[in-house]
């Protein structure tokens, strides 16, 4: 082996161990569990089977969980790091916040307590409380310290998670919030797959939008009805994805949650939302501004332009500029 080699798996043996310690701590009140134990668990899973780390940590963790009998609420991350939230880039990973609550929006099922943007000078992140975790209520523009809040990830995009053992203490301080957000404009020239009327996941913590009834972790479910506009902008020069939450595909369609199930009803068929959402948006020209997630942006503000009807004289205008 050479001396790169031996220094590679050097240095993945002593991260597999500092893993195994934070995971005994994690679960040592709850089952009886050893750092060697945990570290042998993760190395089977690294090497034989040639697991990523990450997805092996996750891996012995769900095993601990399912053996306790316990919900992932139920353990905490002793010795969290303070972290800011443009700089959070893992999923289930225990951190502490000093955030502002810059925004609260309407929760979309009835497990959800609170869910809105948290925003510190790096930029602003979704978060997400739910009643089982019976936390006290947040206020929109008063700052906090956050002790013990979960990270979670989907397609590319960060939110943190407010769970039972989270600790809030509201502070004084005025934190002045980063901007992260970014202003595009352009002729919608697209409607993407997966727009419309969608049904999403309704496990708690999981917002996953169903694939043919699935959900990609927890399988097949029945879904809750949401709204959502991914769409695509073009200046003339570039390209942008954009996405439309409920509230803001509401506002710019005018077809709001209860008509978009009875139009599908009415047709037998949930294509029939996005169609006709399609028809009324598609070539006009608008300016949204918003958080960047991923490649999207997040349509918190929009403008509509007057201009063309179609999308073709739209896009023509466009790139003529």
């Amino acid at each position: 082996m050479s001396p790169i080699e031996n220094t590679a798996e050097a240095t993945t043996m002593t991260e597999l161990r500092t893993h195994a310690a934070e995971i005994a701590e994690q679960f040592s009140d709850h089952v009886d569990v050893t750092e060697d134990e945990v570290e042998t668990k993760l190395q089977q899973l690294v090497e034989e089977y040639q697991v990523p780390v990450d997805e092996a940590k996750r891996s012995v963790r769900n095993s601990y969980l399912e053996e306790a009998g316990i919900d992932r609420d139920d353990i905490s991350g002793d010795g969290n790091e303070r972290a800011l939230v443009n700089d959070i880039d893992e999923d289930e990973q225990w951190v502490d916040l000093r955030v502002k609550l810059v925004d609260l929006w309407d929760p979309r099922s009835d497990s959800i307590s609170q869910v809105g943007l948290l925003g510190d000078e790096s930029g602003t992140i979704k978060f997400v409380a739910f009643e089982t975790s019976e936390l006290e209520q947040l206020d929109e523009g008063q700052c906090y310290e956050l002790s013990n809040v979960v990270t979670d990830e989907y397609q590319g995009t960060y939110s943190v998670k407010l769970n039972r053992t989270t600790a809030i203490t509201a502070i004084d301080e005025e934190i002045e919030v980063g901007d992260n957000s970014e202003t595009v404009e352009g002729a919608l020239v697209d409607v993407q797959s997966g727009s419309g009327l969608i049904k999403r996941c309704p496990k708690e913590g999981c917002t996953r939008v169903l694939q043919n009834g699935r959900c990609a972790e927890h399988g097949e479910v029945d879904g809750e009805f949401d709204l959502r506009i991914k769409a695509v902008l073009d200046d003339g020069h570039e390209v942008q994805d954009v996405i439309f939450n409920r509230e803001a595909t509401e506002s710019l369609t005018g077809i709001e949650l209860a008509e978009a199930k009875q139009l599908a009803k009415d047709a037998l068929d949930t294509s029939v939302v996005a169609d006709e959402m399609r028809a009324d948006i598609l070539g006009r020209y608008y300016t949204v501004t918003g958080p960047t997630l991923g490649r999207y942006v997040l349509a918190n503000e929009f403008e509509q332009h007057d201009g063309p009807a179609d999308a073709e004289s739209v896009l023509i205008k466009a790139r003529s500029i």
